[in-house]
């Protein structure tokens, strides 16, 4: 089992509809105002993808890219009608045209890549990137952030948009679920902020800490980066 096998399995990591629908409401404010004129984007590692058409809508062009087979199937089936999202397979995304992105958006992903993966991805980005663009990775979760914090900024999400009851009774339910055995078994990639910056500079690239965090967790950390 890897994370990949796990997303690819649909599971399910929201309390409600309610829960699910502000989520990405506020991915898609993060992500939008991060765009700062970026025309092509990448979104890697982009799941459900269920806030594209806003994110779409603020530039020329939308890549989607997820590892997961399932989630590609799923968003080629959703996006065929759209002429501003190109959803890449695994080929496509190896075929892009080097240089050719403005923006990289990898946004609550690397935690769940290994560092072997990661690397790959690193080098994947800065092929695709264009010299003077822009990699935003977003959702870094420093070791000292662990499913006690998380939880909390969960319950305060919650408590501002009226799922208070719903988050408490999910809090329950991924206790006892398979993300959690599935966290503990396979872990995460965490960082340091000076460990982050000082990782990215051993592979060419400079960061710098950018806040907020894209989505609500304020105790993770966004980065942008450039080459």
């Amino acid at each position: 089992m890897t994370w990949i096998d796990y997303w690819d399995g649909a599971p399910t990591i929201y309390v409600n509809a309610r829960h699910k629908r502000v989520h990405y409401d506020a991915i898609a404010d993060g992500l939008v105002a991060r765009l700062d004129g970026a025309k092509n984007v990448l979104d890697y590692g982009c799941g459900e993808a269920l806030v594209s058409e806003r994110v779409a809508a603020a530039c020329e062009r939308l890549y989607l890219y997820d590892a997961a087979a399932s989630v590609q199937a799923g968003l080629q089936q959703r996006f065929a009608g759209n002429a501003a999202i190109t959803v890449l397979s695994d080929v496509d995304l190896a075929q892009l045209e080097s240089g050719s992105i403005d923006l990289v958006i990898a946004n609550s992903v690397i935690q769940y890549l290994d560092r072997a993966v990661l690397l790959s991805a690193i080098e994947t980005w800065k092929r695709i990137v264009r010299p003077d663009g822009r990699i935003l990775i977003a959702d870094v979760i420093p070791p000292s952030v662990g499913p006690l914090v998380d939880a909390m900024a969960l319950l305060r999400l919650a408590g501002r948009n009226g799922f208070f009851l719903a988050a408490m009774a999910g809090l329950v339910r991924t206790y006892f679920s398979d993300y959690k055995k599935i966290r503990e078994q396979l872990g995460l990639t965490r960082f340091e902020e000076p460990e982050f910056v000082a990782f990215m500079r051993e592979n060419g690239l400079e960061a710098r800490r950018v806040r907020p965090n894209v989505g609500h967790n304020q105790a993770r950390m966004a980065f942008i980066v450039r080459r």
